[in-house]
């Protein structure tokens, strides 16, 4: 389901950009915002992973230096059939983790040191499940291909402000211009559509790798409790974490309250805890 979920957002994100493009940017200006999106993100989809990395100054240890974190990530790539992926640890008190890689043979897992010493073996085994489900899923892909349609959203809306800024808006029919209200009502409402969008697929990814995630460490109820530890330890302890990677981390680092909610990156705790604990009990793992 959740992978119906993702597949049917994509498809209504490239038919609204397609929309979206007739109206404001023509045949013209949609193709040129496609491009510019394709090639930022195609930069992203290679060396994200290196910029974010170097962003939370992650260093890459050895099993020599973390044995145990080793053992636990062996043994669960082994179980999930991935390769094994590069680990790295962050300086950070708040407990956190994510996983980034362009492909399970690119893969990397992420944690900080305050994860390391919250957490139980069994509870570091869930979040370990978790984020090699993202990179099973190839979920890096799908956020870069939701991120290119979306960027290029964004981009249309501003074309469409510099055109009403300097007399434009007025091509005819052949050009696929529109009229310059209906450009104005779509370069505000289009790339918050776009946001929501991109944001509902990043939430369907969260549910999807906590599944698949549990399923891989052998008992729902280990990502469960994880979660729960992670959260109130997310809200009482503050992270300096770049609002544009806060999608890649297993709780969110941002402590965003009522209205930000909304456009929030990840699914409710709660919520994401209920379904653990519902898997568990019907022993679907």
């Amino acid at each position: 389901m959740h992978t119906l979920k993702t597949m049917v957002l994509m498809v209504f994100l490239t038919v609204f950009f397609i929309f979206v493009g007739s109206l404001i940017g023509g045949k013209q200006g949609a193709t040129f915002a496609l491009i510019i999106a394709l090639g930022m993100n195609f930069f992203a989809y290679f060396f994200s992973h290196k910029i974010v990395l170097s962003m939370y100054r992650a260093k890459e240890i050895t099993e020599a230096e973390a044995p145990e974190l080793y053992s636990i990530i062996r043994r669960l790539t082994q179980k999930a059939g991935l390769p094994m992926p590069k680990v790295y640890i962050i300086d950070s008190d708040q407990p956190n983790a994510f996983a980034t890689g362009r492909s399970p043979k690119h893969g990397v897992v992420a944690v900080t040191t305050g994860i390391m010493r919250i957490l139980s073996m069994e509870e570091l085994s869930g979040v370990i499940g978790h984020e090699l489900a993202h990179i099973k899923h190839r979920d890096i892909l799908i956020s870069t291909i939701a991120a290119t349609f979306a960027g290029a959203i964004s981009y249309l809306a501003q074309m469409a402000q510099w055109a009403l800024i300097f007399g434009g808006g007025r091509h005819d029919d052949d050009e696929g211009g529109g009229h310059p209200i209906v450009a104005l009502l779509m370069m505000i409402i289009a790339p918050l559509v776009a946001m929501i969008i991109q944001l509902a697929i990043s939430r369907s990814r969260e549910y999807a790798a906590d599944e698949e995630g549990a399923s891989i460490a052998g008992n729902p109820l280990y990502l469960a409790n994880a979660l729960k530890k992670l959260h109130y330890a997310s809200q009482a302890i503050p992270m300096n974490a770049n609002p544009g990677t806060a999608h890649l981390f297993i709780v969110n680092p941002l402590s965003g309250k009522s209205l930000m909610k909304l456009f929030s990156t990840h699914p409710p705790i709660e919520e994401r805890v209920t379904r653990l604990e519902a898997m568990a009990r019907s022993r679907r793992y």
